[in-house]
């Protein structure tokens, strides 16, 4: 169906779906947060959802964009963050597919989510999940054609259980193919004794599991790392300093050692 046959979801004064820090940066790193708001479009009402749970885990990645726009500050690096709940469209998730737009997140039904038509996935698609992504491309390509290289590093926060299991990691590094600049951090991290250091851990980075790296790092033969802070230890100011803190001194070693090992 044509795009201009579709309502459009966001209304006039509502954000757009994807914002950007520190564009001109010459930084070699650009972060990524796939997971960073929270906001519902106003057409959509609050999901059927009861009061609260958007601010759970299901309806964000909590503490993970405080953490990253203090990362950026330190590292002086670009970030690109998502304005709008997962809920609404996962934008690390391929269109499509039954978690991009979830029925059910953990053991929560999503009522609005429940029978959505092919239009308005597809909405949410060209509002939410595509202006993200574009953002992201069109920074890569202007990075490339300038000649400034690009490590990516993708931001996120994880649950200290999940369904009544228990994750003892305080940070997890997720990759798949081109490892090596994610074992350099792992190897980095590993070196305080008082971390216990996830290796695709709390989840495995697979194509089915995840769109933003495979697409925009692996694609381009760039290095990468999906990065996993546990939610309590970011859920407050003081922690999400110390880990953005932690990553700031760590990430330009671990590019040394990397661009030293090749």
């Amino acid at each position: 169906m044509s795009n201009v046959t579709l309502i459009p979801l966001l209304r006039d004064g509502e954000p757009p779906a994807a914002a950007i820090e520190r564009p001109e940066s010459r930084s070699p790193f650009i972060l990524l947060a796939d997971h960073a708001g929270q906001r519902i479009p106003a057409q959509l009402g609050d999901l059927g959802l009861p009061a609260g749970e958007i601010d759970r885990h299901i309806g964000w990645d909590i503490g993970s964009l405080a953490t990253a726009q203090l990362l950026s500050q330190y590292l002086d690096a670009t970030l690109i963050h998502q304005r709008y709940s997962r809920l609404v469209i996962d934008c690390n998730r391929t269109p499509g597919i039954a978690s991009s737009i979830p029925e059910i997140s953990e053991n929560t039904r999503i009522p609005r989510n429940i029978g959505v038509t092919v239009e308005e996935a597809q909405a949410r698609r060209n509002e939410v999940f595509q202006p993200y992504h574009d953002l992201i491309t069109q920074t890569l390509n202007q990075r490339h054609d300038c000649g400034q290289s690009s490590v990516i590093i993708s931001m996120h926060s994880f649950t200290p259980s999940f369904k009544n299991i228990s994750r003892p990691w305080q940070v997890g590094t997720l990759f798949n193919r081109n490892p090596e600049f994610s074992l350099q951090l792992v190897a980095f991290l590993q070196q305080d004794g008082s971390l216990n250091v996830g290796v695709n851990q709390p989840y495995a980075m697979t194509d089915a599991t995840d769109f933003t790296l495979p697409f925009h790092a692996e694609q381009r033969h760039l290095p990468y790392v999906g990065i996993e802070i546990r939610q309590d230890l970011i859920t407050q100011p003081d922690g999400q300093e110390q880990w953005a803190k932690r990553l700031a001194r760590l990430l330009p070693q671990v590019l040394s050692a990397y661009n030293h090992s090749k």
